[in-house]
């Protein structure tokens, strides 16, 4: 596929093509280049974490083909356009980057253009990979079999009783619990007098 199929692909979902997308497709290209894929590997070899959400995201999974419903694809929230791709046979993993100085060099790209948005859009499409990015060998703090799991393993909380997959589960005290009973979850749980007050608007809204 040429660059530009891959942008359509991304934008695809999109009512427009962004800087992010295209620096999404371009550093998912040369994740895989680097590791000695010309294309999406088949039978989830290729392991995306991915350090934003986002346009970026989208751009990263066009060229990758990874995705969170397959489990070939992990957002670890950073707020950085960054991602480490894994070969979940050999271990070998890399994480690429954009250059600190990406939108600086992208004027040399687009000399004619003083936006900034639409320079960018220009130049990420032709930029050399070496100037655009920068790629670091690494090694995952936790094992890759802890991250893919075991298809079909399942477990309950013994404190809220819900059901837990892919052995996301804690054992604390002799007890098999969920991570929110363990640790605390990024929710918390409100009574029901906390609900009136949306109820009402909603209701009121409605008339």
């Amino acid at each position: 596929m040429r660059l530009s199929d891959y942008l359509e692909k991304s934008s695809r979902h999109h009512s427009h093509l962004c800087p992010r997308q295209i620096l999404g497709v371009r550093l998912g290209l040369l994740g895989m280049k680097t590791l000695g894929f010309d294309s999406p590997p088949p039978k989830k070899r290729l392991l995306v974490i991915v350090e934003t959400d986002g346009c970026f995201a989208d751009g990263i999974i066009a060229a990758t083909d990874c995705t969170v419903g397959h489990r070939t694809l992990r957002v670890e929230d950073y707020g950085k356009t960054a991602a480490v791709f894994v070969d979940t046979l050999t271990g070998q993993a890399v994480r690429v980057a954009p250059a600190l100085d990406v939108r600086q060099k992208a004027y040399a790209y687009a000399p004619d253009e003083p936006r900034h948005y639409f320079a960018q859009m220009q130049a990420y499409q032709v930029m050399p990979d070496d100037e655009m990015f920068t790629v670091t060998p690494v090694a995952l703090n936790t094992p890759i079999e802890a991250i893919v799991s075991r298809p079909g393993v399942r477990v309950n909380c013994d404190v809220c009783g819900e059901e837990i997959i892919n052995e996301r589960e804690v054992k604390q005290n002799g007890l098999t619990l969920c991570k929110t009973c363990a640790h605390g979850g990024y929710y918390q749980k409100i009574t029901e007098a906390h609900f009136a007050l949306p109820d009402l608007l909603s209701a009121h809204a409605h008339r």
